[in-house]
């Protein structure tokens, strides 16, 4: 497939970006982010895939991210000695051939720039570089030859740049620091530019990947210059799963070479667009979405909150830590899921609720609907939730919501009923006050009256929750007027009297009780609904949780491919020693693994649920917890 047909494919629809921006600032040896790129990252929702481009300046990065971008041009090309690029500049496109991704090109700040002079800025610049990317390619001139890799000295100090864990041996089952870092560095690229040689070994043909192998191969002995010459090619082979190796030709003559923008692809050196199609291609077949640790997919959000952690922290002196930068993100995100997920909530019971609802079931079963919506839109967007403090805090706050919407469907109801009573009413209160009910027989024709009252109050439909309620205190509030009339009434004996207020005594009784019946009832139908909701917690974190172990244990597996095929290879060279560290690294992963797979990791943080909602929900939780969590060990 020719590239120019894949780029047309891919770009019809418009770019997130039409042109590049700043995202990174070096200025007076510092680093600040710009604070318009990172807004317009912060809008991507969708995952991101990043490739970044590393190396000396002037050796062409930034032609090959405009070709990435689909472009001639964008990134700036230079054409003298001065770098032109400063900082890290960002470009968003869509990704060519995935609608649901994003490709994020990161051109940077060339290194070496003898203007510069401070190698320990560029340092940093190659650190962002690689803590950012999915896909890192590292972009230089001619061979791969001991000069080449003295000029790649900076992936030597990513040692002393990058940290896995904020304490040495913590969280990762005891590997050392710089083995965690296969389990999140990107993929690497190593790009040769004008390359002149002939790709031939002991007189055979060989491939460019070949001769990458070749170039990475360790040489044996405890002398100081060997072990400086091993050193760059063991951080490559030991930090970065993958690696690939392009070479490319010199696209034009140097006289032309300041006017590579505006040239046609058929004005340039035809093996020269070959390989950059092929480059291309590799780049958008084998790059992957941005994770973190755990295999979180990483958006423009979350990757705009990495970029100002990082040279916050690079700024204030210290060294990037990414199980530190990890759980600062958790707390970000974790807590804007909360707000997401209420917001949905409200909005969705806001738009289901008709108030006043006819029983306190009916709202529930509303309330069971909106609470399933919002729980899935926190679990989509929280990770790292350890402790599931944050997801008891959404249990509590929906609780607490649903008693509003409760409350205010008991006001709704109240005041429509008391709207009814009054209009109902109108008739009766007007014969009180002309003292109709003040003559022999009386208190029957009031007590009628009240009768066919309540008989067409009854009658009235959806006056909601509080309808009983309402009518039992309307009914109070005449007992002192019923009372008057019946001890008024000279047709009535004093026996008939006891006998007509003790039978009104027993109907508002027996109306009291009723009322006490449908609020236990409605009492015993929130707890069965919190039994429901804590029931559905626990199945969507059931769910959420084996999707995160499954992610794991890709990440797991990844990094024991790439161990175990270096190992391989050390072995075959006769490298004993570094293939028996090697192994110790191997066989922790193995105990990682096979703890990740125990019921056990997933039950543990079902059963940490668990206890936290029994804070706030003492009288459901234990009832139920202990047989979920085993009925979810038996299914495994």
């Amino acid at each position: 497939m020719r590239l120019n047909t894949l780029r047309f494919r891919a770009m019809a629809p418009e770019s997130h970006l039409s042109e590049p921006i700043c995202l990174i600032q070096n200025r007076d040896r510092k680093l600040f982010v710009c604070e318009k790129a990172l807004h317009l990252l912060s809008e991507i929702r969708q995952p991101v895939v990043v490739v970044a481009i590393v190396g000396l300046y002037r050796t062409g990065k930034s032609y090959l991210m405009n070709k990435l971008a689909g472009r001639n041009s964008g990134f700036p090309l230079g054409s003298t000695v001065q770098s032109k690029t400063k900082g890290i500049w960002m470009w968003c496109v869509p990704y060519p051939g995935r609608p649901g991704q994003t490709l994020v090109l990161l051109d940077t700040e060339g290194l070496g720039d003898v203007e510069k002079g401070d190698t320990q800025n560029d340092t940093w610049i190659f650190a962002l570089a690689v803590l950012l990317s999915s896909t890192l390619v590292y972009n230089s001139f001619g061979a791969i030859d001991q000069q080449a890799m003295d000029q790649l000295h900076y992936v030597t100090e990513l040692t002393e740049r990058i940290k896995s864990k904020s304490s040495p041996g913590g969280g990762s089952g005891g590997l050392e620091d710089s083995a965690e870092f296969v389990r999140f560095f990107p993929s690497f690229v190593w790009a040769l530019r004008d390359f002149t040689l002939q790709l031939e070994l002991n007189g055979h043909p060989i491939t460019e990947d070949e001769y990458l192998e070749h170039s990475l191969r360790l040489r044996k002995g405890d002398a100081s210059d060997v072990q400086l010459y091993n050193l760059p090619r063991k951080c490559i082979r030991m930090f970065f799963p993958t690696r690939k190796c392009f070479i490319f030709d010199r696209p034009t003559t140097r006289k032309n070479l300041p006017q590579l923008e505006s040239m046609q692809e058929s004005q340039l050196e035809p093996d020269f667009v070959e390989q950059a199609g092929q480059f291309c291609r590799y780049i958008y077949i084998t790059s992957k979405e941005k994770t973190i640790p755990g295999g979180h997919l990483v958006n423009g959000r979350l990757l705009a909150n990495l970029v100002t952690t990082y040279v916050d922290t690079i700024r204030s002196g210290q060294v990037p830590c990414m199980e530190s930068a990890v759980l600062a993100l958790a707390e970000i995100e974790n807590s804007a899921a909360i707000h997401d997920a209420t917001v949905r909530y409200g909005e969705l019971m806001d738009q289901k609720l008709k108030l006043p609802m006819e029983t306190v079931q009916e709202l529930l079963g509303i309330h069971a609907e909106c609470e399933k919506e919002a729980l899935q839109v926190f679990l989509a967007r929280a990770f790292k939730d350890d402790q599931q403090r944050f997801q008891v805090e959404l249990m509590k706050t929906m609780d607490q919501m649903k008693e509003g919407f409760c409350q205010k469907n008991e006001q709704e109801s109240s005041k429509l009923c008391w709207a009814v009573l009054m209009s109902l009413s109108g008739e009766l209160e007007e014969n009180i006050k002309q003292g109709v009910y003040s003559c022999p027989g009386g208190h029957k024709l009031f007590s009628d009256d009240l009768k066919e009252m309540e008989r067409r109050y009854h009658q009235e439909q959806k006056k909601g929750v509080m309808a009983e309620t309402v009518l039992q205190q309307f009914l109070k509030e005449k007992e002192n007027v019923s009372r008057a009339i019946l001890l008024s009434d000279q047709a009535l004996s004093e026996k008939e009297k006891e006998m007509a207020e003790a039978k009104a005594k027993a109907e508002a009784a027996q109306r009291e009780q009723e009322i006490q019946k449908q609020k236990q009832a409605e009492l015993e139908q929130k707890m069965e609904d919190q039994k429901r909701s804590y029931e559905l917690n626990i199945q969507q974190l059931e769910e959420k949780m084996v999707k995160e172990r499954d992610n794991l244990l890709k990440e797991q597996n990844m990094m024991m491919e790439s161990k175990l095929r270096e190992q391989e290879a050390l072995l075959k060279d006769g490298f004993q020693k570094e293939a028996n560290r090697l192994n110790g690294e191997i066989n922790q992963l193995r105990e990682q693994t096979g703890n990740i797979k125990k019921p056990s990791w997933i039950g543990g943080v079902l059963g940490g649920l668990a206890d936290a909602v029994t804070l706030f929900l003492p009288g459901i939780v234990p009832r139920i917890a202990g047989s979920l969590v085993s009925n979810f060990i038996k299914r495994l």
